[in-house]
């Protein structure tokens, strides 16, 4: 089960996405700021995070950054009463995989989240993948050395 952090200061929208991870099969942990946000994310492993843009204390830019730094391959979905070009391109630089205007669709918040996810895994399967061929790579040679060490030795 995949396990998704939401961060909203609005108790009626965090129990509302919660409620929505939670039918669609995921474990939804949520928490009312940012501060706390990281605290719950530095404890335990999310496999994304929801946040808005908009609370006090620390706002959702400085949780992506913080977030990304701790752990860059977590994907961060931003969510926002209060669109602008501006936070939209400035979220986008500072790495979160996605930005959505509230009221959001749930199906399209849905296809959000597993496309996210999705992308996620497929950059873990290629990260493994790449240390396998490394690994293949480094240890042809020293098969290579000891089949020509048994070689001499068997003349």
């Amino acid at each position: 089960m995949k396990r998704i952090l939401v961060v909203d200061d609005e108790e009626d929208i965090l129990g509302l996405l919660s409620e929505l991870l939670q039918r669609w099969g995921f474990e939804a942990d949520t928490v009312t700021n940012g501060r706390e946000a990281l605290e719950r994310f530095r404890g335990r492993d999310f496999d994304l995070v929801l946040t808005d843009l908009k609370m006090p204390d620390m706002d959702g830019l400085e949780l992506l950054r913080r977030i990304r730094e701790e752990n860059p391959r977590v994907p961060v979905l931003m969510l926002t009463g209060f669109p602008t070009v501006d936070s939209a391109v400035q979220a986008i630089q500072e790495g979160a995989y996605d930005y959505l205007i509230k009221p959001i669709n749930p199906e399209e918040l849905r296809f959000r989240i597993q496309k996210a996810l999705a992308q996620s895994e497929q950059m873990r399967s290629l990260g493994f993948l790449k240390g396998l061929n490394w690994a293949l790579l480094i240890s042809i040679p020293v098969w290579l050395l000891l089949g020509i060490l048994l070689a001499k030795t068997l003349r």
